[in-house]
């Protein structure tokens, strides 16, 4: 068996790239195989958690008219859906999986607490935490940023619908440069919009490495693991 370079990582997991090339909702065969790619990461021993956008079903600043705090709290209930789909196809390849989330609704996960979410990834259990850090004006990025923080994780994994950060969007400029190595300052300065400020910031204050790479290859989240250069590395 191959050695992974981490033990405990954040895989931060964009809604948009659990849609496939439907835009909306979730790809069942994606989620499929996103599934079996995160078993054989943790077939290899690595304490993985993760956090699920929801940008496949609503984005807060699409909202348009609509008060803020609502359309972010609209956009964690799509992150508890997401979350939920993950956790059954989780579970369908055998592994342990708990779902907590920042708003308390007991009835279907548990709500996010620390020591307990530490327990479960020392036990082998991949732990999923939905509804963002549970406050509006706070982004997804931004709760992977804080929770692996939290449980020391190594380093976040940003999983997305591009291969890496680019210069420009790649999907309107055929010319924009991709990056291979930046720095957590670069990512303020030049306003790349990989994350929002406030988690390249939290990342920073804490010496969090980041690696962004695509999740059309599933079989990237290996890759990243076993320590190939692939995407783009934030230091």
């Amino acid at each position: 068996m191959q050695t992974p370079k981490y033990k405990r990582v954040m895989l931060k997991i964009s809604g948009e790239a659990l849609a496939g090339d439907k835009k909306f909702g979730i790809d069942s065969e994606t989620l499929k195989v996103v599934s079996e790619k995160i078993y054989e990461a943790y077939e290899m021993g690595v304490e993985i958690a993760i956090v699920v956008g929801g940008g496949n079903f609503w984005r807060g600043r699409s909202g348009k008219g609509m008060d803020r705090t609502t359309a972010d709290h609209m956009g964690m209930l799509a992150t508890v859906i997401n979350s939920l789909a993950l956790q059954d196809a989780l579970e369908s390849q055998n592994i342990p999986t708990r779902v907590q989330t920042a708003i308390e609704m007991r009835q279907i996960a548990e709500p996010y607490i620390r020591r307990r979410a530490i327990t479960h990834l020392e036990k082998q259990r991949v732990v999923i935490f939905a509804c963002g850090t549970g406050n509006p004006y706070f982004s997804t990025d931004t709760t992977a940023a804080l929770r692996a923080a939290e449980i020391d994780a190594e380093v976040i994994l940003l999983a997305k619908k591009v291969d890496g950060v680019y210069d420009s969007d790649p999907n309107v400029n055929p010319d924009a440069k991709k990056y291979t190595k930046l720095t957590h300052r670069d990512l303020l300065e030049k306003g790349l919009g990989v994350m929002d400020s406030t988690a390249a910031s939290l990342c920073m204050d804490n010496n969090i490495p980041i690696i962004v790479f695509g999740l059309s290859q599933p079989e990237n989240i290996v890759r990243v693991l076993l320590g190939e250069d692939i995407g783009t590395t934030i230091v």
